[in-house]
């Protein structure tokens, strides 16, 4: 929902909490960074995965799905939010600008639902691995495309309404794009019927469930007990292969936890504000500020993540460069 988050950043209250210019400057410096470290790390681990069949593996695919559904962040995101903070309106008019007004909020959004889903697909996957090594994968390589697909059908229906609440506005001051949700839907079904159970199923549980997943792991694994493994520097080597990718598993996920928490905060206080005018202060609009960013960032640790705790990522990297 980092997109919807943004839809509502632009106008003239917001344009007030941000009008010191070493603000506007840090903040486009700072999404442009984001939007280069984005395109080229994500890029990098899609390309690695493919180019080495070694590493064509459901936890490696799962890690490449998330990976190219970050990239739909800095490429319908930051250029938005770089003009929104310099200019404070939408630029595009006409056909055009009312279908990227549309799809603007609608790849992101799909984009943070496919990647929760892909992080319970790695802590199921990492589960089977570790808890029931000599039985068959809970997710083969087969199913994985099945899977896959499933997380962007999944993500693409839910964000349906996105395709038809965004609307351009025209005022005489400025043109902006805007969540128009009861001139489509009425005042019958208001957009907190939507947005609340939209954040407990979709994200509160699937983390709760991630969270469960890997503290079966962390017993299983602190018990040591493998079976099947005759030799104990077999049994050494094993425990330590899982544990490395258990670590890279638990940072990503922890990292997605850290940087998307702000953003569902901030849309409980909007569906249930503490007072009238708490969202439209400067303080609350600070806090929408930041949890984007920390959104948007997570597009760019990921690929570092992987690089940091997987040897086989910086192997096959600098293979692929010739080192």
């Amino acid at each position: 929902m980092s997109a919807n988050l943004t839809a509502t950043m632009n106008g003239t209250q917001t344009s007030n909490c941000f009008n010191h210019e070493a603000k506007i400057i840090g903040m486009s410096i700072f999404h442009c960074l984001i939007f280069v470290v984005s395109l080229i790390g994500n890029i990098t681990i899609g390309t690695v995965v493919f180019k080495t069949k070694s590493m064509q593996r459901p936890i490696n695919f799962f890690i490449v799905n998330m990976a190219m559904s970050d990239l739909l962040f800095p490429i319908f995101q930051s250029p938005y939010i770089v003009i929104n903070i310099n200019t404070g309106s939408w630029l595009i008019d006409g056909h055009l600008g009312q279908a990227l007004c549309k799809l603007r909020p609608f790849f992101p959004n799909i984009s943070g639902l496919v990647s929760v889903q892909s992080l319970v697909l790695i802590a199921v996957d990492r589960f089977g691995a570790v808890v029931f090594p000599l039985r068959s994968p809970l997710i083969s390589s087969k199913q994985c495309r099945f899977f896959i697909l499933a997380t962007w059908i999944i993500g693409t229906v839910v964000h349906i309404p996105d395709l038809l609440t965004f609307k351009l506005v025209e005022s005489p001051e400025r043109l902006s794009c805007e969540r128009k949700w009861k001139g489509t839907f009425g005042e019958s079904f208001p957009f907190r019927n939507y947005g609340v159970p939209m954040l407990v199923v979709f994200w509160y549980f699937p983390l709760v469930l991630i969270a469960t997943l890997y503290l079966a792991i962390f017993l299983k694994l602190k018990s040591q007990n493998i079976p099947g493994e005759e030799s104990a520097n077999a049994r050494a080597q094993h425990l330590r292969r899982e544990k490395n990718v258990l670590k890279m598993s638990i940072a990503i996920v922890s990292t997605f936890a850290v940087c998307w928490m702000p953003v569902t905060i901030r849309w409980l206080l909007l569906f249930y504000p503490l007072d009238s005018t708490m969202t439209v202060s400067c303080g609350f609009q600070h806090f929408a500020a930041v949890a984007v960013s920390l959104a948007h960032l997570n597009c760019a640790i990921n690929p570092v993540i992987c690089l940091i705790f997987s040897g086989n990522y910086r192997r096959r990297l600098k293979n692929l460069l010739g080192c």
